[in-house]
């Protein structure tokens, strides 16, 4: 916050902000004659798209005061885009610039009675955001003068001659030491302690209260040869201090942390054990083999610092090099003052190894073989550590000023590490730090950052490839498995510079000291029309004013360590050098390609976490056959490989992103548990640096399911497989594979089987409810007991060996090795499969069964006595096809049949017989394999570390509104949940709601304590706080039934009810069915009384598209081209095709619900001075404030097409099918015809 004072005296309290799409307006009408003879005539849209920093000052009201616009290249075209440099060294060649410390103002506009204020501080904030930012440039006609505002912080530097224009032009240059200078940094000195204690207990008193009111001054005091304290001073006053320290815990170090990617932080020596020895491997190879056979050993803890990617990344080979190539691992440079000549001769051993993560697929088996082993390190250490760091908040953007001083008081030392609390939020010093994978048996609760000597060099230059830096490239690479594809596009683009099949391709080095650090390979995003339809891409620009040139796909990109902080100027520069906009990386799903030289095998760039994830489009399946010639064209509707998308562009290059190491563990793998993880990883502007799942089997989606595996079990459409591969969690959550046995609270860890141990700051419970092995009553059926003659002993746990040939399936894993056990058993030819339960899955298991060449006759479908009156299909009609289709198969139906004995209770594994008793008499079944769907619940073992933890359990884990439990650092949701009994709500628990959305809304819920830009929550009414949230989603069922019916069943969250029930209340509503359930063509609409389609129920012998008529649920039925009058009339014979119409394509667009938020804007805003909103207008006859001589709703139509809302309406609608176009062709639109 700033005063600005006119010249008449007024204040404006202003702050900066980075420009945003709805400041446009403001900015246009600031615009003024005088602005665009300086600056051109301009489109504001087109450059704030192709800006790099765009700032806006607003005050207190948020009302835009001025605003400016810089880009990396001059404007006025007075020098190419790609080589500017040149001409303004011969301009001034006293004035060292280059693209890492200039930009270039191509705008700025303020209001006229603040605008010398507005300007000085626009200037100084670009400066504090931009470190690395020396010299900021002005171009104008050199006939102009600057007026009184620019001319404040602008000085003449000369005149250079335009391109196109024939007049010369004005350069003027701003300089960082005017506004933000660099800081002086000095040995601190006792006279230092009344400046910086002030300082220091802004932030905190702990030190203070701890080691004494003069703690400062006898730090400083202690200095010697291996403890220094130094400070930055501005105008003689210190502004910030540092105190370092040559003492560092190496041990300490090595046990926790992965550092091999620096060597342990240790020069080289020539006893290091570097490697595993040799039969290690081998055994550990054997190991690997043997444990990926048994479920119960299996444990996968993946320790990454940029959490595991997929398939197409680099695999480590660093941890396997030989002794001779360890030696050239870390750059090495010993200089007195950070000497640049002794860096370029030693900066040839800069070696990316271990830079580059490799994929969860790779990561089991090398942490198996190698992950026992830890490198010992001989050598003396090479490090020293910042022991106290304090300065000033408004230098604050200057830290790293300190670190050329420093490292010259260790000249020996090549690396400054530097310890913190995980939780403390990234401040601008550490933003130059590389993080530290720790490993997972880490005890310390701290985050370890390392900044290498090397990053302290300026000279870095990107620019093309050319054929000599081939020996370089092959140097900076040799570790990377990809090398030969690298050198391959690299020798590529020295030939031809374009791809064999004639794409356009580039390839850019970095350059430090005449040394190749870094590389890019780039093509031209060809399937740009095929993104924009796929990805949510106009999330982050505006597409029509990029052109298609301009997009770039980035195929490999490495860059050594010690420079990583400036992977963003690399792609800054990439896009300037390039004439690029925007850049694209794909991330493909490691099952398709087994090998990594696959097809679409790239080069994972360690640049991920500076690109933002894009959300993938929901599709509309289209009927193409029917649309003909008004199909989407094939750019659009091709069927290519699934992949994750990451972007960025020349608006995010100097971009931030808040950086959380908040450690966020999510135990279970549940719809609720993937919706949580996806709404936290798609969040632009945050990097989650350490979110992890514990899941029985990892992440789901893994294996691709063959359709018969895939009809096991029913869907709720939450996530597919395509889903999974679109969001590629695995590029940004660690995965520990195994079980949750125990949760210290005390400690903050939660326990996995077999005792490895993830700490964590925030847990979250989404282990959600599984089907159990059911207990046996163990009645002696030759006793001809009935159901009614066993004694109730409410629901027992089984305890007993599980038998080999019983199957409880809960996920994809269960039904692969149920496939497995089936085909390897010769189930298909011979014995009887008991399948015992009476929910739906038991229905779509039997006809996955049936598929695989089961016989009917060998099926018995076994249904316990329900404790609902509400059956899994709540259709009469539905179950009584699906039952008579059963019984066409050959299927036996027993009924209320409860479990008695295995093998007539004699040891259970395998089971050879199962004994149930029924209302009447018992019965016998021969068994060669048993499925189990009785009842879900929680997991023991699950709710023995919940019981062993103390936390609150009721049946279920008891929760508040805001998904806490009795801790408030443990978080819980989905059907393992109820909430607390003061809500007097019971029978609404999360299981009755969609559990994507309830992960979404966790997910809200948490983003609050990490997102600044969120504003505070505020606590509810003391009224409301008993209110218990209610989620609007639908749940939807759905799955392949008996007689190969294709099954759908979408509804709104309630508590069941009989559907004959419901169908009795007087408020119901209307019923719509087509076609029937033994016909195989049943289509049923429940539209409620507010006329908003409610239920939608299909059976079909054909398949339909699910997720279209998902769309439908909550839409209005005239919204379905008047549905309910045009079924009244007997034009709708047939739904399935009446939704395949093209009208309703719309309807099932993703970007439909925005156009219904934007009609409802126009319908509830005034647009007329004399007259009130439609929405008033409504209220007003309700309340019967207008005499009317009409009904009402001739009355608001009549008004309705006599204003300007008519025109506005249609307007919107037009708009948005011409905007999407490119998915919605069918439809016409003025101008087109």
């Amino acid at each position: 916050m700033s005063v600005l004072t006119s010249p008449r005296g007024k204040t404006e309290v202003v702050h900066c902000r980075r420009t945003e799409s709805h400041d446009i307006y403001c900015i246009k009408n600031l615009i003024r004659k005088f602005t665009q003879k300086l600056f051109g005539r301009l489109n504001v849209i087109y450059l704030l798209e192709k800006a790099n920093l765009a700032v806006t000052l607003c005050n207190d009201k948020e009302e835009i005061m001025a605003q400016a616009t810089f880009v990396d290249y001059p404007n006025w075209n007075v020098a190419r885009q790609d080589n500017w440099v040149p001409v303004f060294r011969e301009l001034d060649s006293e004035i060292p610039c280059k693209p890492l410390n200039t930009l270039f103002m191509h705008l700025f506009v303020a209001v006229d009675e603040y605008s010398i204020g507005c300007c000085k501080e626009i200037i100084r904030s670009v400066f504090k955001a931009v470190p690395e930012l020396h010299f900021l440039f002005l171009i104008v006609p050199s006939y102009m003068s600057l007026g009184s505002a620019l001319i404040t912080v602008f000085d003449h530097v000369g005149n250079v001659p335009s391109l196109t224009f024939e007049e010369d032009f004005a350069v003027y240059i701003c300089h960082r030491h005017s506004h933000d200078p660099q800081l002086h940094i000095r040995e601190a000195r006792v006279e230092d302690h009344d400046d910086l204690m002030p300082i220091f207990m802004r932030h905190d008193t702990i030190l203070k209260e701890t080691y004494g009111e003069y703690f400062l001054a006898e730090l400083i005091e202690a200095h010697d040869e291996e403890n220094h304290a130094v400070v930055c001073e501005v105008e003689g006053t210190a502004v910030g201090f540092m105190s370092v320290c040559s003492r560092v815990n190496m041990q300490l170090l090595h046990e926790c942390f992965d550092l091999r990617l620096y060597h342990g932080l240790c020069q080289p020596h020539p006893d290091d054990v570097l490697e595993p020895p040799q039969e290690r491997i081998a055994q550990g190879s054997r190991d690997t083999e043997s444990k990926s056979n048994s479920h119960a050993s299996q444990k996968t803890v993946e320790e990454h610092q940029e959490p595991v990617y997929s398939d197409i990344m680099e695999i480590i080979q660093g941890t396997l090099a030989k002794d001779s190539g360890s030696q050239e691992r870390l750059l090495t440079i010993r200089s007195e003052c950070g000497s640049t000549m002794q860096a370029k001769e030693e900066l040839s051993d800069i070696s990316i190894t271990e830079e580059l993560r490799y994929d969860s697929s790779s990561s089991t088996f090398l942490q198996e073989e190698v992950g026992s082993f830890r490198p010992t390190y001989v050598g003396a250490a090479a490090a020293f550590c910042i022991q106290l760091f304090c300065i000033d908040e408004k230098h604050e953007a200057r830290s790293l000023d300190f670190m050329n001083f420093v490292f010259s008081l260790f000249p020996d030392k090549n690396f400054c590490i530097i310890s913190l609390p995980h939780l403390t939020p990234e401040f601008p010093l550490i933003q130059n730090f590389v993080r530290m994978v720790p490993f997972s048996n880490c005890i310390l609760e701290q985050d370890l950052y390392v900044f290498h000597r090397a990053g302290l060099l300026k000279s870095i230059n990107i620019r093309l490839a050319s054929a000599s830096d081939t020996p370089g490239v092959e140097n900076l690479i040799n570790t990377l498995l990809l090398n030969k594809s690298i050198l391959k596009d690299l020798n590529q683009y020295n030939m031809a510079h374009r791809d064999p099949d004639g794409t356009p391709m580039k390839v850019f080095v970095a350059e430090v000291e005449e040394q190749i650090v870094g590389i890019a390979v780039l093509r031209n995003e060809m399937d740009i029309e095929y993104i924009r339809s796929h990805y949510n891409i106009e999330d982050f620009i505006y597409f029509t004013h990029h052109q298609r040139e301009e997009h770039g796909h980035l195929y490999h990109f490495a860059l050594n360590p010690a420079f990583r902080h400036y992977t963003k100027f690399f792609m800054k520069e990439i896009l300037r050098l390039g004439f690029m906009s925007c850049l694209y990386y794909p991330i493909y799903p490691h099952c398709r390609h087994s090998q990594f030289q696959s097809p679409h095998a790239q080069s994972l760039t360690s640049a991920l976490h500076y690109l933002v994830p894009v959300r993938p489009r929901r599709q509309i399946v289209y009927p193409l056959e029917k649309l003909g010639m008004n199909a989407p064209s094939k750019e659009v509707s091709k069927d290519l490989m699934c992949y994750a998308l990451n972007h960025t562009n020349r608006k995010l290059t100097l971009e931030p992103k808040v950086t959380v190491n908040a450690k966020i563990v999510v135990v279970g793998a549940s719809s609720v548990g993937i919706s949580f993880l996806e709404t936290l990883v798609f969040c632009p502007h945050l990097k989650f640096n350490n979110l992890t799942l514990i899941s029985t089997h990892g992440l789901p989606g893994k294996n691709l399911l063959a359709a018969e595996e895939r009809r096991f079990l029913a869907s709720d459409h939450s996530f597919s497989d395509k889903d999974y591969a679109l969001m590629s969690l695995c590029s940004w959550v660690n995965v520990v594979v195994g079980r949750m046995t125990g949760i210290d609270r005390a400690a903050k860890h939660v326990v996995v089987s077999h005792g490895e141990v993830v700490l964590y700051d925030h847990l979250v419970l989404c282990t959600g409810q599984q089907y159990q092995v059911p207990c046996p009553t163990g009645a002696d059926i030759s006793q001809h007991l009935t159901n009614r003659e066993i004694p109730s002993s409410g629901k027992q746990r089984y305890t007993d060996i599980i038998p080999c040939n019983h199957f409880t399936l809960n996920d994809e894993e269960d039904c692969c090795k149920a496939l497995a056990w089936i085909k390897n058993h010769s189930i298909t030819t011979e014995g009887n499969v008991i399948v015992y339960g009476n929910t739906i899955d038991a229905y779509t298991t039997i006809e996955a069964l049936l598929i695989l060449g089961v016989s009917g006759s060998q099926i018995h479908l076994v249904q316990p006595p329900s404790s609902s009156t509400v059956t899994c299909i709540n259709n009469y009609s539905v179950k009584i096809t699906v039952m008579d289709a059963l019984r066409e198969a050959g299927v036996t139906i027993h009924q209320d049949a409860l479990l008695a004995q295995w093998n007539d209770g004699q040891c259970p594994d395998p089971i050879r017989c199962a004994s149930f008793t029924t209302p009447t008499k018992p019965f016998r079944l021969q068994c060669s394999l048993f499925f189990s769907f009785c009842e879900k619940n929680v997991d023991y073992e699950t709710f023995k570390a919940f019981n062993d933890a103390c936390l609150v359990y009721d049946g279920r884990l008891v929760i508040d509104t805001n998904f806490h439990t009795n801790d408030i650092a443990i978080r819980a949701a989905g059907p393992l949940t109820k909430f607390s009994n003061r809500y007097y709500s019971n029978e609404w628990t999360h299981s009755r709601f969609n559990s994507k959305e309830i992960g979404f809304h966790l997910a809200a819920a948490m983003l609050s304590l990490f997102d600044p830009t969120l504003a505070p929550v505020t606590e509810p009414p003391a009224d409301l706080d008993r209110l218990i949230p209610m989620y609007k989603g639908p749940k939807i069922q759905g799955g392949i039934l008996p007689g190969s019916y294709h099954y759908l069943h979408i509804s709104k969250p309630a508590i069941p009810t009989p559907l004959e029930v419901q169908m009795t209340q007087p408020d119901f509503g209307l019923e719509i069915v087509t076609g029937t359930t033994k016909a195989g063509n049943y289509f049923r609409i429940h539209i409620n009384k507010y006329n908003m389609v409610e239920t939608i129920t299909c059976l079909s012998k054909e398949p339909f598209p699910a997720s279209n008529y998902i769309r439908l649920f909550g839409q209005h039925e005239q919204a379905l081209n008047n549905l309910c009058a045009r079924y009244k009339d007997q034009l709708i014979p047939d739904l399935y095709s009446y939704f395949m119409e093209p009208w309703c394509m719309a309807v099932f667009h993703d970007r439909f619900i925005d156009l219904r938020k934007d009609l409802r804007r126009i319908l509830t805003s005034k647009e007329e001075e004399d007259l009130p909103s439609m929405e008033q207008l409504s209220r007003q006859i309700e309340d019967e404030e207008i005499n009317l001589h009409e009904t009402p709703r001739k009355y608001l139509q009549r008004v309705f097409q006599e204003t300007i809302y008519k025109d506005l309406v249609e307007k919107s609608i037009l708009d948005y099918l011409h905007y999407n176009h490119y998915h919605l062709p069918m439809y016409a639109w003025p101008g087109i015809i």
